[in-house]
């Protein structure tokens, strides 16, 4: 099958948010990989194709973009019971870390591998081509790395093969991008609140606004100045602030007072943000809370975003509302709402749609590629005629 499939792939600290085609399938896997061997044991192996293959992610993954190349992991949802399971580290670069590719190929695989996605398997090999929209942190943006981290994917082939991995065991999925768009993740967010799915304009009274859009992460916090329909690039701004590290300190001293192991920083997320027992967990079998230790960590961290929310809007006085997007702004939504009613009363405003919020990005990055293929195809049928004209 010789035509591509749209790709649109948010690598979040947290996890990875991805849509295919026309926004048909769509997936979100916790971005957690663990170094793992080939004959990996599994309880039941017979019964193995009757699971979910987000609940056994097992892989081996072949690309000239990764460091450590042919290794194999356990991904998302089984890598979160690893003794040894990795996450993004704070400080780091998501444009030079091998676990941002990995999760991007093996979301990509997973759709590939689908009969539904239309891509023929042979000999159990599957070549699959898309053309992917994507985004890294304002800050990466600015240093110039999406050129690098676009070359990498561009003109090689990516293999995923599929381990002890539930129904798709022995596949093998070739991927190659036909284009890929990388996206500053802060514009993306803009694109998100004033387009539709078809590319028209949905939100008239914003796009002539100057608005900062302040994306709160897992390893960054970006702060997008949009004017004239525009990110400014001499304003906005990128800090290696987000979340993680709070997460980090809130699953250790849990760890350390009540003698309860968390899994990943996502099991710490729920505590936080679930709609019943809310910083409440089980100790020994009786319902404690933790509310002192989240709102303590919690609180100081929302001093700090607050703070840069404060000097960018005084670099940029005539700005008219702040939106708080991305997953961190979540967790941090009641601390900041606080602050900003004690102390300046700036025109903020939140997604309450718990899903719009942590989805914006993906579904930004869809509209955005989306919107490119929709050009490409119409400027390619008028090139027909013109060259069938020429020809006679």
């Amino acid at each position: 099958m010789n035509n591509t499939r749209i790709a649109a792939v948010d690598v979040g600290n947290d996890s990875v948010k991805a849509l295919f085609g026309k926004s048909d399938y769509e997936l979100n896997i916790p971005n957690v990989i663990a170094r793992d061997r080939e004959d990996r044991p599994v309880i039941g192996i017979e019964d193995l194709h009757q699971k979910d293959p987000l609940d056994g992610l097992h892989i081996r993954v072949h690309s000239p973009a990764l460091q450590d190349n042919n290794a194999i992991y356990r991904v998302g949802n089984l890598a979160t019971k690893s003794d040894n399971a990795t996450e993004l580290d704070p400080g780091s670069s998501k444009s030079e870390e091998d676990q941002s590719l990995v999760m991007l190929f093996a979301s990509i695989a997973l759709d590939a591998a689908r009969e539904e996605s239309g891509f023929e398997a042979k000999n159990n090999v599957v070549d699959a081509t898309y053309t992917l929209g994507t985004g890294l942190p304002l800050r990466e943006v600015k240093e110039g790395k999406d050129v690098g981290f676009r070359s990498q994917l561009l003109g090689s082939v990516h293999q995923v093969e599929f381990l002890v991995t539930p129904k798709f065991q022995g596949k093998k999925v070739n991927i190659k991008f036909e284009e890929v768009k990388v996206y500053p993740e802060g514009f993306a967010a803009f694109i998100n609140l004033v387009m539709d799915n078809e590319g028209k304009i949905i939100n008239r009274d914003l796009i002539d606004k100057q608005i900062l859009i302040q994306d709160i992460g897992g390893l960054s916090t970006d702060i997008a100045v949009i004017r004239n329909r525009n990110v400014d690039d001499d304003k906005a701004q990128g800090f290696n602030l987000g979340v993680s590290e709070s997460l980090e300190a809130i699953r250790e001293e849990i760890r350390s007072r009540h003698g309860v192991e968390l899994d990943t920083r996502r099991d710490v997320v729920d505590i936080i943000t679930k709609k019943n027992d809310r910083n409440h967990i089980m100790v020994k079998g009786s319902r404690t809370s933790v509310h002192d230790i989240t709102d303590r960590i919690l609180l100081d961290l929302a001093k700090k975003e607050y703070r840069h929310l404060r000097n960018v809007w005084a670099k940029n006085s005539q700005t008219e509302i702040c939106y708080f997007v991305g997953g961190g702004s979540m967790v941090l939504k009641d601390y900041l709402k606080t602050l900003n009613n004690n102390l300046d009363g700036y025109n903020i405003d939140f997604f309450e749609d718990e899903k719009e919020s942590i989805w914006m990005m993906a579904n930004a990055y869809h509209k955005l590629i989306s919107d490119f293929v929709r050009k490409n195809n119409k400027e390619a049928a008028q090139k027909k005629p013109e060259a069938k004209a020429a020809s006679k």
